[in-house]
């Protein structure tokens, strides 16, 4: 063969190699970018597919999937503690307190017990005490209502010696207050809260009992006798005072309180009931301290000088006609009506007679005051009712007599 014949193929063989060669490491660069590409749009893919998904999950709930208990633990848990703390404050606000004052046998106060020594039940059933102090000194509110019904014309001047000085004693400038009522066919307030002892003075001095007429006219004994306030002096509104006192001034009143009577205990013509008289000063928390000073020969055959006892006219129109006085077998009994009261709401009775006088009750009042107890405690069955529940205090140490109010109500 010719040389040149054989070198030229022998060329294009090496060409066509050469050319395969070049195709082959084109197909293979080829491939390899490919799945270089390939692996990249599927790292991609990976990457985007747990937001996709969730994503899809999320337009696959409904609306009102986030309020299912599908949501997180820990809102739950504080949406299920906001009504339960709500719920809890509002039982642990009724902090019941009771104020306590402790006697021997013969009455002596005792001022030095400890909360140890104390045991408190409600409706028979045990309590915890979580509060206990001695308050001697914290503030006081008074309130002195004072029957100024004919019953009372000859010892109401004693009365208001004995009260101004006890005013003058017991309250504490900038500290304690008081006011005045009287009460006789009507209720007036002579002096609202004041600290001020000139001003209750002032007040006491007004105390009068009302004017009488000896005209028994239809007309109620107004007559040209008559004088305004009290016209015939029918009516003692006992139980309107306490109502009205303890609804209209204690009730809004912080701390201690306590409402002192001055009467017979007799009451003639108030619109409320005895009852609803104590319950008013339970839910005001304010006990009630009664002096019964009875004038005996008010209610005699004909009273003196005509008078008769309460009154008995009808007097400005009250429609309460009848006798000049009541009849011995009907007349009620001032002193268990007034024990009742005080004790039902955690005060005491007393009695003016020749070997107490009222200076010396006064002087048992303050003493008694400055010398309680304060007992606080939740009870174990709150109740957001109005409902009355029994309280029974003692103490573990024999002879010794605890006075505190009975009960008192869980709701307005």
């Amino acid at each position: 063969m010719n040389p040149l014949i054989a070198m030229r193929k022998t060329s294009e063989a090496m060409l066509d190699y050469v050319s395969g060669a070049r195709k082959s490491r084109n197909t293979i660069f080829a491939a390899l970018v490919l799945a270089a590409f390939a692996v990249s749009l599927e790292g991609v893919s990976w990457s985007q597919r747990p937001q996709q998904s969730q994503s899809q999950q999320q337009q696959s709930q409904p609306p009102q999937q986030p309020s299912q208990p599908t949501l997180p633990p820990a809102p739950q848990s504080q949406q299920q503690a906001a009504p339960q703390s709500q719920s809890k404050i509002s039982t642990e606000v009724k902090l019941v307190t009771v104020y306590a004052s402790v006697r021997d046998k013969h009455g002596k106060i005792i001022p030095n017990l400890n909360q140890s020594d104390f045991a408190l039940q409600e409706d028979a059933r045990p309590q915890t005490i979580k509060y206990f102090a001695r308050e001697s000194d914290l503030p006081l509110t008074l309130g002195l209502l004072v029957d100024t019904s004919l019953s009372q014309r000859r010892v109401l001047d004693q009365e208001k010696n004995a009260s101004y000085s006890f005013f003058d004693h017991i309250l504490r400038e900038n500290k304690d207050k008081a006011f005045l009522i009287h009460f006789d066919r009507e209720v007036e307030l002579l002096q609202d809260l004041t600290a001020s002892r000139e001003k209750l003075r002032s007040a006491l001095e007004l105390l009068d009992t009302p004017e009488f007429t000896t005209t028994r006219g239809s007309g109620g004994g107004g007559g040209a006798g008559g004088s305004g306030r009290g016209h015939g002096g029918g009516g003692t509104l006992l139980y309107d005072s306490i109502y009205l006192a303890s609804n209209e001034l204690m009730k809004k009143q912080q701390g201690r309180k306590a409402l002192i009577i001055l009467t017979d205990g007799v009451d003639h013509g108030s619109k409320e009931s005895l009852n609803t008289a104590i319950s008013s000063a339970q839910r005001a928390d304010t006990a009630v301290y009664s002096i019964l000073f009875a004038d005996e020969d008010a209610y005699g055959s004909g009273g003196r000088g005509g008078f008769g006892g309460h009154g008995g006219y009808g007097g400005g129109g009250m429609g309460r006609g009848g006798p000049g006085r009541y009849p011995q077998q009907q007349r009620p009994d001032g002193k268990k009506i007034l024990e009742r009261i005080s004790k039902e709401t955690g005060g005491q009775l007393f009695e003016v007679k020749k070997k107490l006088s009222i200076e010396q009750i006064y002087a048992q009042i303050e003493e008694e005051l400055r010398n309680q107890y304060s007992l606080g405690y939740t009870s174990d069955r709150p109740n957001a009712d109005s409902t009355y529940h029994l309280i029974h205090v003692t103490v573990n140490q024999k002879d010794l007599i605890v006075q505190a109010r009975e009960g008192y109500y869980s709701g307005p």
